[in-house]
């Protein structure tokens, strides 16, 4: 497939060599105007940002989205045809590792700042640690969708503590235990995606990859009705509140989980934000990689221990760049996590109430479901910084 045919016209395809890899990019607007960098989620790519980077470029400044390690057309340069599988080493898609990627991309395009670092998603947590790690780089930084808690804590005060209070089991993992302990059993999308045959099922549902990822996408935005978010107090709220794309009965897998909910024929052909010549830019890119890339930034995000303690390194430091907060309405993604958006707002010390944006007629693919208002809030936010408002 030839990616330029659904590009629109001014977005540019490119490859660079960054570190190891062969590093692929869209590039809207002109050097050497302002840089944005914008980082996808998952299951996504950098034509996720297909709608708003034009926008952006016309108002002054020079827009990149790569696709991250491990997806899309971005490859390792020393083995470039090898497919990245469950049994590779998980390390580079620590958070280190990914902030040390996008730093390094940032100097491969002959920047030495970044006015804006946005990431959706997976790559909300990307943009956080830029953000936290190199706050001389980066001048500013949004979180889409999923806000971003901060690294991990280190034991505090540990004389005042039993050992057996100092668990070293990822939470997610407990929450899991928990989730799977219940009648009838559940089990957290988080866990499902560490696992062998997550990659397996995502890729070979029994409908089809196209099926299963337009059904995947409708779920999750403000087109199905069944997304009707609010915050929670605790996990043991998650079961009788949170989407079966969120939490999945246990012997489910994502098709499962999904397809019931599929769109209709007329919902299809309604649907303007992801019609299916963009939808088969997904099926295509997927179908020839696979998703292990993305799902293996699950497995090194939180469930392996070695490299969270390297995040560790950065407990209780705080992001003080002006930062800001984009989700849709309808988006679950803005409060699976009880407590989360207290987190990050204790995080992101410059983070105001103007700077938290719920956006009406959006779920979690807030950039592609309203990407009109998305460009005209990320512009009032780089305005008020860029005047010393923020």
């Amino acid at each position: 497939m030839a990616l330029a045919s659904h590009l629109p016209t001014g977005i540019v395809s490119k490859t660079l060599r960054v570190r190891d890899l062969e590093m692929h990019v869209l590039q809207a607007g002109e050097r050497p105007s302002p840089l944005v960098l914008l980082l996808h989620g998952f299951p996504e790519l950098a034509f996720s940002w297909r709608h708003i980077m034009l926008p952006l470029a016309n108002a002054g400044y020079f827009v990149v989205a790569p696709d991250h390690r491990g997806n899309g057309r971005t490859q390792d340069a020393t083995a470039p045809e090898k497919p990245v599988s469950y049994e590779d080493d998980i390390s580079p898609y620590g958070a280190i590792n990914w902030t040390h990627d996008i730093v390094a991309l940032v100097y491969a395009l002959g920047y030495t700042s970044v006015a804006a670092v946005v990431g959706h998603d997976f790559g909300s947590a990307a943009a956080g640690h830029c953000a936290l790690i190199r706050p001389d780089l980066f001048q500013s930084v949004v979180c889409m969708s999923a806000p971003f808690g901060g690294p991990p804590e280190l034991p505090f005060d540990v004389g005042q503590s039993s050992p057996s209070s100092r668990s070293r089991v990822p939470p997610i993992v407990m929450l899991n235990q928990y989730l799977s302990s219940l009648d009838p059993p559940l089990k957290h999308y988080v866990v499902y995606n560490c696992q062998p045959n997550a990659n397996d099922d995502m890729l070979h549902p029994p409908q089809g990859l196209h099926a299963f990822l337009r059904a995947y996408f409708h779920m999750k935005s403000a087109d199905w009705a069944g997304n009707n978010p609010h915050p929670l107090a605790s996990p043991s709220e998650l079961p009788a509140n949170l989407p079966h794309y969120y939490v999945l009965p246990a012997k489910s897998t994502w098709s499962d989980a999904v397809m019931p909910h599929a769109p209709s024929d007329e919902d299809n052909r309604r649907n303007s934000w992801l019609p299916d010549a963009d939808l088969e830019v997904y099926v295509h890119e997927f179908g020839r990689t696979g998703f292990q890339g993305g799902l293996n930034w699950y497995r090194a995000i939180f469930t392996d221990e070695e490299l969270t303690d390297q995040m560790r390194l950065f407990s209780g430091k705080k992001i003080e760049i002006p930062a800001m907060f984009i989700g849709g309405i309808k988006d679950w993604g803005v409060y699976q996590t009880p407590m989360s958006i207290d987190k990050m707002r204790a995080v992101c010390v410059r983070m105001t109430d103007e700077d938290f944006v719920l956006i009406d007629g959006a779920g979690h693919w807030v950039q592609q479901e309203q990407p009109v208002v998305v460009v005209e809030r990320l512009l009032q936010f780089l305005q008020r910084i860029r005047h010393g408002h923020s």
